[in-house]
């Protein structure tokens, strides 16, 4: 039996590739020694990977930034003002990807979105009627003669075509099908520098085939392989789809001339009935999705042994192979210390998760002996174990949820002329999404409470000094509505399941959001309560500080959970129920200490939404929606609730986001251009809204004239008593010198579109 790998981590064991990544944007190491470290991790992975005997290893999975935007540069498809810049082709690529601003001028980083059904967020290409797309650079053919050189073969790895042209945005008058055969002849390219280096299988990836699919789509797929694999030569051609089924076009793949296909089995649903239905092609090898590449518990042995031997009857040439790549999960459970042996053992991380390819693959060799093999009985002995920290009374008290738990009793209009009698912010208030940057001192805080080098209360001085000083700045550069900076939280997430039993927490499991952006997921591994007040210590000083409103600061139980490694035992819906009458005993006990604007984030809302559109209702917004309601349903109308969301498209998701019953909604909508505006007016958007007006992922400091003309651009679509001005996400990973100067700019852009709109 083969084994195959999608993709690799990249960011290293310990975040080599982020730190080294941010030395090199601050000037300080060069592009040889950032490449250094690059090439170091791409050699540590591959031998890692032959070392668990990993038959089909993969190259180009490594990015220093993101692959969609590799695959952008190697299509010659960057925008033009990019590239006039004059940077080197390095500083170029950064540029698109985080923006620029200096002396060779400024230009914005590209959009940003969610890929798929992840946290992962890629670069979003845009194709003006002047993109020349061809093959122009050379990344995967250097990576895959860089692999042989250690003497490891490799089998390159490059999203496919399809995927690419539905990824993109068009910014003219040409169309997806206007680019499609300059993208088959670039694939042709690709294809013929692999020939001429002898490779023995490349792989493409197209996810887009698990969306829904029109007829046209189908069609432009079918056309675009037809010509490509007309030109394969020598190599074999595997068409690798993760994160769903091809349902509606899984008759035209394997009509293809591929010589493998690699299916999802963890998430598409669809994907046996497919086989049962159509068979699959016997000159074609099934690269069989078997083990979960977005999840971090082991992999119980004898189901995956009994799907791999159901799928004999379909193929007798199977690769097992992961569901997706492992860039979303961490790197290795090695680094972690702390937890406890009974935890840990149910735990697979992407190191582990070779081990287990290379058992599985022994195992499966066997020819049915395998009930004995030490590695199969110690993998049984893990799932005959009882893990679950079972809660009577918090079970009970989601079965005893009723309809009135997740209702306000007030409706949001009348809620609205209450709360701005109490508030008397006028009209256009200025704000911030929550997070202040967090300093190296505030970072030392922490790192010295958690070593024991100070006690709590010497913690907790230092953060009522950190609010101090962040309340203090917000007062000076004007804002209306104020945040406590959140200095006591490493993340928005894991703060909050550090505070609810249920979660179990690891030090080193990065997980790459994007670029430099790591995270590292709570696990949820038992039901989940509040044991005690999480943040209303922190918000209630905050609140004396100033007499203007300071927001306490809560995220939503949808975004816990999806920030989150869920567990697999019960549903998604009954542990957002429980996170959210955690939250919700939170909220009211912000309300009870006086705090008269709660905002609970939303910012993951979208993550788990379905892929299939007919599943969006009865898999996941009916119960996302009533679980962020059910945190608030129970506060007094008078009491101001916002939230929170960004990076994704919400256009169509509208209706619901606006059935959250909040009081108030920001977006991120700078790098989408304020697209989402045209959605809130043409669905009548009741909530108030503050659509971000500049972007905090990027170290430019938005100018006043800029932002000037964001919001008069808002205010064509948003009535002016309905619109709130702030950023489009928190401040934590910006400096202070540019968030001071950034803000001071925002507050002099609402002066002035005030002044305007009082005439």
């Amino acid at each position: 039996m083969n084994s195959s790998l999608i993709g690799f981590p990249r960011v290293g064991k310990l975040r080599e590739l982020k730190f080294a990544s941010e030395k090199y944007f601050k000037q300080e190491i060069s592009t040889e020694e950032l490449e250094q470290v690059a090439k170091g991790l791409r050699e540590m992975h591959w031998n890692l990977q032959q070392a668990a005997g990993i038959s089909h290893i993969p190259s180009n999975d490594f990015s220093y930034y993101d692959n969609v935007l590799d695959l952008t540069v190697l299509l010659n498809a960057l925008p033009e003002n990019y590239r006039q810049l004059g940077l080197s082709e390095r500083d170029t690529y950064f540029a698109a990807a985080r923006g620029y601003q200096g002396e060779a001028g400024d230009v914005k980083a590209l959009a940003m979105k969610k890929w798929f059904n992840t946290n992962y967020h890629y670069l979003v290409p845009e194709l003006f009627d002047d993109t020349e797309i061809k093959l122009a650079g050379s990344k995967p053919f250097d990576e895959y003669e860089e692999a042989k050189q250690i003497g490891v073969l490799t089998k390159p790895v490059i999203i496919g075509g399809f995927t690419f042209l539905k990824l993109a945005k068009y910014k003219g008058s040409k169309t997806i099908n206007d680019f499609a055969e300059d993208v088959a002849n670039a694939y042709i390219a690709i294809l013929d520098r692999f020939n001429e280096q002898g490779v023995e299988w490349v792989q493409f990836d197209e996810p887009s085939l698990v969306t829904d699919l029109s007829e046209d789509d189908v069609a432009l797929f079918a056309s675009l392989y037809e010509k490509v694999l007309a030109h394969k030569g020598n190599v074999k051609v595997l068409l690798q789809t993760y994160f769903g089924d091809v349902r509606d076009s899984y008759e035209e793949v394997i009509g293809l001339d591929f010589d493998g296909i690699g299916l999802d089995f963890i998430e598409g649903k669809q994907t046996v009935e497919l086989l049962e239905r159509h068979g699959f092609p016997a000159d074609k090898t099934l690269f069989a999705g078997v083990l979960n590449g977005k999840n971090i518990w082991k992999s119980d042995y004898k189901k995956v042994i009994e799907l791999v031997n159901g799928l004999e009857k379909f193929s007798k040439d199977i690769v097992i192979s992961t569901s997706c790549s492992l860039l979303h999960v961490p790197y290795t459970l090695e680094n972690e210390t702390n937890l406890a042996q009974e935890v840990s053992q149910y735990f697979a991380f992407a190191k582990e998760k070779l081990q287990e390819i290379k058992e599985l693959t022994e195992l499966i060799g066997t020819s049915g002996h395998y009930e004995e093999n030490e590695n199969y009985l110690a993998n049984q002995q893990v799932f005959s174990a009882d893990r679950v920290y079972e809660d009577k009374h918090v079970q009970a008290s989601v079965a005893s949820l009723t309809e009135r738990d997740f209702v306000r009793n007030v409706p949001r209009k009348k809620r609205r002329a209450i709360q701005k009698e109490r508030l008397q912010l006028g009209l256009l208030p200025t704000t911030t999404i929550g997070s202040f940057p967090q300093t190296r001192e505030v970072k030392q805080n922490r790192s010295k409470y958690r070593k024991g080098d100070i006690s709590r209360a010497e913690y907790d001085e230092n953060i009522k000094g950190f609010i101090k000083e962040c309340i203090d700045l917000q007062e000076e550069l004007g804002l209306d509505v104020l945040v406590h900076g959140e200095s006591e939280r490493n993340d928005m997430v894991e703060f909050f399941g550090e505070n609810l039993a249920g979660y179990v927490f690891t030090e080193k499991a990065w997980v790459q959001s994007y670029g430099t952006r790591c995270v590292k997921p709570p696990i949820i591994f038992g039901d989940i309560r509040r044991e005690k007040p999480i943040t209303v210590f922190y918000s209630e000083y905050a609140q004396s500080l100033s007499d203007k409103p300071v927001k306490g600061m809560l995220t939503g139980p949808v975004t816990i959970l999806n920030w989150s490694f869920p567990r697999e035992d019960i549903s998604l819906k009954e542990m957002a129920f429980q996170i959210g009458l955690a939250i919700r005993e939170e909220v009211q006990d912000l309300e009870e200490a006086g705090i008269k604007i709660i905002q609970i984030d939303e910012a993951a809302l979208k993550e788990k939404l379905p892929i299939r559109r007919e599943e969006w209702a009865s898999e996941y917004l009916d119960w996302a929606i009533p679980a962020f309601r059910l945190c608030h349903s129970g506060v007094r109308p008078e009491t101001q609730v916002h939230t929170h969301m960004c990076y994704s498209e919400f256009e169509e998701i509208v209706k619901d986001i606006d059935n959250m019953d909040a009081d108030v909604i920001s977006f991120e909508a700078s790098r989408s251009k304020l697209t989402i505006i045209d959605a809130l007016k043409a669905n009548h958007f009741e909530t108030e809204v503050g659509p971000g007006v500049y972007d905090i992922h990027s170290p430019r400091v938005p100018s006043v004239d800029e932002m000037v003309a964001v919001l008069k651009n808002a205010l064509t679509k948003i009535d002016e008593e309905n619109l709130w001005i702030n950023p489009d996400c928190g401040l934590k990973t910006r400096g202070i010198k540019e968030t001071r100067e950034s803000l001071a700019n925002l507050v002099a852009a609402a002066q002035i579109i005030k002044d305007a709109v009082s005439v």
